[in-house]
């Protein structure tokens, strides 16, 4: 990596490092009358769950920047599968786990 590269590096960690900040300040200075509302705790409350989903989505379904649907799509299946049947979370997981593995011995 030459000076330049590097120069470019930390400046953009300082600008990360900047942004961090002032999104959490700006997070502080929103009044409590605003996070008092309904539909603000019925945002706050789903939202992890949506993120959660778009990274699991994105995480299963990507390669790059090419959609695929390989033996991680049958995992999520599976780990769906158990969530429908109110299996308990290392169930869940192992399911997740066992089919990922066996689709890809299989040559998926």
């Amino acid at each position: 990596m030459n000076a330049l590269n590097t120069t470019q590096v930390w400046i953009a960690i300082g600008l990360t490092v900047a942004g961090c900040y002032l999104v959490k300040l700006a997070g502080l200075l929103v009044p409590a009358q605003t996070l008092e509302r309904p539909l603000v705790q019925r945002l706050a409350a789903l939202l992890p769950v949506a993120l959660l989903a778009a990274l699991t989505a994105q995480q299963t379904f990507a390669t790059g920047t090419s959609l695929t649907v390989d033996a991680r799509a049958a995992g999520v299946a599976a780990a769906a599968l158990a969530l429908v049947l109110r299996a308990p979370f290392l169930v869940v997981v192992g399911a997740a786990v066992a089919v990922t593995a066996g689709v890809r011995a299989l040559g998926g």
